[in-house]
């Protein structure tokens, strides 16, 4: 296997400092309706959700490198246009925008890994392969866990019910349907 031509170190770091954007940007969701001053980060999701990828897949036999790529990346136009929920911002518009932010983002990388990525993005976007629809239901399930995790620590579990149900609508796995059981409300 041939190997990559390595990006600058200028450019790397352009793209991990753009990318590193993720750790301070709060989730709008547990501000907004839960009134944490607070919340978790996009990164903090994010990391949870590759983690639960890794398990999931792997226990599957899928491909996990594919997996882990598509939780990686699925939130990283965020680092450009900010968290948002589903009623502030959804559908084609949405993905414009992210497309938009995605490709500014990834400008900074080679145009193979550049590529590669945009690719993968995509196929996360429109829930192409087996791998990018078990991502879309694992981001939704980790809302849910998160959700609980918070509503717990508040002695409030039914103010979990919200996230609980938007996530019970998305997910129709039989596996991630067997997890939302164990945080319900």
């Amino acid at each position: 296997m041939a190997r990559r031509k390595e990006p600058g170190a200028g450019d790397l770091i352009r793209f991990f400092v753009r990318s590193g954007r993720l750790k301070a940007e709060r989730r709008r969701g547990w501000v907004k309706k839960l009134g944490l001053n607070e919340p978790e980060s996009v990164a903090d999701h994010s990391y949870r959700t590759a983690l639960m990828t890794m398990v999931i897949s792997d226990a599957r036999g899928l491909d996990t490198g594919r997996a882990l790529r598509l939780a990686l990346l699925h939130d990283l136009p965020e680092a450009v246009v900010g968290d948002a929920m589903p009623e502030e911002r959804s559908g084609p518009k949405k993905t414009a925008l992210e497309t938009k932010a995605m490709d500014e983002i990834l400008s900074e990388l080679p145009k193979e890994l550049s590529a590669i990525y945009r690719a993968t993005w995509k196929d996360y976007a429109e829930g192409r392969s087996e791998e990018a629809r078990l991502v879309k239901q694992i981001d939704k399930v980790e809302m849910a866990i998160q959700a609980w995790e918070y509503a717990n620590a508040a002695g409030d579990p039914p103010s979990a019910r919200e996230f609980w149900e938007s996530a019970r609508g998305r997910v129709n796995d039989e596996g991630l349907v067997e997890l939302l059981g164990q945080v319900e409300p």
